[in-house]
């Protein structure tokens, strides 16, 4: 009877191994779970200043482009639905948290609250230029001011008088634009409303005037080695200065002699 005790079936032994292998088709199973998937876009999204598109949030989620799809549009649905402060919308080719159009009295309240400060003179450049050339980015109005405008740009945007319009197809780079709040703030209605620029200018001879008075070749040119004769010279000092030196033209504001006033300093 013992010899005719069967031997062991390797296919009974094998046969538990089989399980291990059928999860195959989960082999691409993301670390972190679908149900936290909704909550892991949200922190990204809320830590963000610009949009960000499906395939980045993907990446850094670690889910599938298609999955993320769907949880940003069900996200964006129930944000509505709820009547939430705040909308998850698509634009500039990505997703971004904004707060809702109807609550925008309350978040200027909040934004402009104590910033009812002059703006500099550096800050009515970099808006003026904003105003003619929008949407404008960031680098083309440091080009046009010959100074770098980041901290005044964000003073034009915590102030509301200036918004981001997109991004520049080619260099990717973020483009600003005056507001609504800016019309209202100057008394237009719309941008045709604006003042041309070209009766503002000065004229060739008035430039070239200026020029000559900057450089100083408006001033009688002296013979070389000629100096001031003793006998020239008044018998006594004079208590004040005489009538043909206070008769000389003063030096022109915007000449090299003087200094223009500040434009006023911003208070925050």
């Amino acid at each position: 009877m013992s010899e005719q005790q069967p031997e062991p079936d390797e296919e009974t032994v094998d046969a538990p191994q089989v399980p291990e292998t059928a999860p195959e088709t989960d082999v691409d199973t993301l670390a972190v779970a679908v149900a936290e998937l909704r909550p892991a876009l949200e922190a990204i999204l809320m830590v963000s200043d610009e949009p960000l598109d499906r395939v980045r949030l993907a990446s850094v989620v670690g889910h599938p482009v298609d999955d993320v799809e769907a949880a940003l549009v069900a996200l964006a649905g129930e944000y509505a639905e709820q009547g939430r402060g705040f909308d998850l919308r698509a634009v500039a080719g990505g997703w971004r948290f904004y707060s809702r159009p109807e609550f925008a009295g309350v978040v200027e309240s909040f934004v402009l609250e104590g910033q009812q400060a002059r703006l500099t003179r550096a800050a009515l450049e970099t808006l003026s230029v904003v105003a003619y050339k929008q949407p404008v980015s960031r680098a083309r109005v440091s080009a046009i001011r010959g100074v770098n405008v980041d901290g005044v740009m964000r003073t034009l945007l915590s102030r509301g008088l200036v918004e981001e319009a997109g991004q520049d197809e080619q260099s990717g780079a973020n483009l600003y634009r005056t507001t609504s709040y800016f019309l209202e703030r100057i008394g237009i209605t719309s941008l045709e409303e604006l003042p041309e620029l070209a009766p503002y200018l000065p004229d060739m001879d008035d430039l070239e005037d200026e020029l000559a008075s900057v450089a100083g070749l408006d001033a009688p040119a002296a013979e070389p080695g000629a100096e001031p004769s003793p006998a020239a010279a008044p018998d006594h000092a004079p208590d004040h200065a005489p009538d043909d030196v206070r008769d000389l033209p003063h030096p022109s504001p915007h000449s090299g002699a003087g200094t223009e006033p500040d434009g006023g300093t911003e208070i925050s």
